[in-house]
């Protein structure tokens, strides 16, 4: 008979405790049933825009195999185009570039800066269908004097595994091997799978979330790891509605989470209820205000979420429409983000339940029976 690990037992105790609870156990476990019903609808989906994304690309790349081997009579007029979207990577002015085409040689005349010549031969020569090259460009040092090459920016093609946004295939490619290499460092347990393992589980969390490493772990300076856009209309007048959204200490009367607000010298204190209902706490500082118009925020250096938004006030025939912007990284960054949302603490989720709360209380004064306080 298969004994229990202690470990798994409490972690099993602390489940069912957390999924049964008289007072909250039914809304959790509805809640759990709508993310699976959500994740099984984003995997379905996901599933597909992958296939079709390695179908396009098996495709090309038989098509530019077959073009390779069979020999390539492209007509003149086809070629120019090739070498223009070419030199549309590799030059900061391709407008500038005059591109004549005749018989597979390519003549290429007008102003380019020095920097950049050589690559744009290389760039031409590497163009399929291209038999020679005629070089007739006038070459500066710099642009200075020169109207065709003032402004514009140098295109630098990057691999995609260095890009910030990877390709559905990209995605499933990677993920699938850094799960396999998590896999293989479970069973291994040695020194190398030691090594493999959180490569392979950063692999995979990257192919999942398409976020890069940065952000993926709360590290990215200046950028944050989930972000949050919402419009909404409130059916009271704009300087009701501007007056209490900048009073912070009523924001717990409509949000859930929120259980105090102190401000200071111009400064806020935030005391919210965390995962399993641990308490976290920030200061943040306004960042903008113009009566009826705008208010922005964010936290302080060091503070253990880093948390920002920005709410803009329109007045509109039905009362005042909101446009919400909110990003934050919490600890650990989207990693953070997921642990959370194993606790009940789902931010993003949330922020829709907290804004129907603030809807209704902003229209009726009145503090929804579930928000954090109730007077």
């Amino acid at each position: 008979m298969t004994r229990l690990h202690p470990l798994s037992g409490i972690a099993l105790g602390a489940t069912l405790m957390y999924l049964f609870d008289p007072k909250q156990g039914g809304r959790r476990r509805a809640l759990l049933r709508d993310q699976f019903s959500s994740a099984v609808s984003k995997i379905d989906d996901a599933l597909e825009m992958t296939a079709r994304d390695l179908g396009n690309r098996t495709q090309g790349l038989i098509a530019e195999t077959k073009a390779m081997l069979l020999e390539d009579s492209t007509a003149d007029e086809v070629l120019v185009d090739r070498v223009r979207a070419a030199l549309g990577r590799v030059v900061s002015h391709p407008g500038a570039l005059d591109i004549k085409a005749e018989q597979g040689r390519i003549a290429l005349s007008g102003p380019i800066l020095e920097r950049e010549h050589e690559d744009v031969l290389h760039a031409v020569r590497s163009v399929r269908g291209v038999i020679d090259v005629m070089d007739h460009l006038d070459v500066h040092k710099t642009a200075q004097g020169v109207s065709a090459l003032q402004g514009g920016r140098r295109r630098v093609e990057r691999p995609e595994l260095l890009q910030t946004n990877w390709s559905p295939a990209m995605r499933f490619l990677m993920a699938t091997a850094g799960g396999s290499l998590v896999v293989s460092a479970c069973q291994r347990r040695d020194l190398i799978s030691a090594l493999l393992g959180p490569v392979g589980a950063a692999m995979f969390l990257r192919g999942l979330t398409n976020l890069d490493l940065k952000r993926l772990f709360g590290i990215a300076a200046g950028h944050r790891a989930i972000d949050i856009a919402k419009t909404l209309t409130v059916a009271a007048p704009l300087d009701q509605v501007f007056k209490t959204l900048t009073d912070y200490e009523n924001f717990p009367r409509f949000m859930a989470r929120v259980r105090e607000v102190k401000r200071h010298d111009g400064m806020s204190h935030w005391k919210v209820a965390g995962p399993a209902g641990a308490s976290v706490e920030w200061d943040a500082e306004t960042t903008k205000l113009v009566p009826n118009e705008v208010i922005a925020w964010k936290t302080l250096p060091g503070s253990l979420v880093d948390h920002a938004g920005i709410i803009r006030f329109e007045p509109v025939s039905q009362g005042t429409r909101l446009n919400i912007k909110m990003s934050y990284n919490p600890p650990g960054g989207a990693v953070g983000h997921v642990v959370a949302k194993l606790f009940g603490a789902d931010p993003k989720s949330e922020l829709n339940e907290d804004l129907v709360r603030m809807k209704t209380f902003l229209e009726t004064g009145k503090a929804p029976r579930d928000a954090a306080a109730r007077h």
